[in-house]
């Protein structure tokens, strides 16, 4: 599944949208009804670097699957809301892997 630019885009979208789910619905609530916001410091600055992990392979996957810019910007969007993640697998897991 690592070995091409899609399968690498479906594992880091799965990781990166289980990450978003965990600090918005465990560290966030903890921080905010809890008071304790140091679980929100390790989860967000997690959840951010796998962001960034995803824009590149989100990048990666459009040159090599040489996916239109109106696909790429719905998986950007759909990266941005909770469980979106779940919908873009839906999306690209039927797709043909052209590298």
């Amino acid at each position: 599944m690592l070995s091409n630019a899609l399968g690498r885009f479906r594992v880091i979208s799965a990781i990166e949208g289980l990450s978003f789910l965990i600090l918005v619905f465990i560290a966030m609530p903890i921080k905010y009804i809890g008071g304790e916001p140091s679980l929100v410091k390790i989860v967000g600055m997690t959840h951010g670097i796998l962001f960034i992990i995803f824009m590149v392979s989100l990048l990666e996957a459009k040159i090599k699957e040489e996916w239109e810019n109106g696909f790429i910007l719905q998986l950007f969007v759909l990266s941005l809301i909770p469980f979106g993640a779940f919908i873009i697998e839906r999306r690209v897991k039927p797709l043909k892997i052209n590298s």
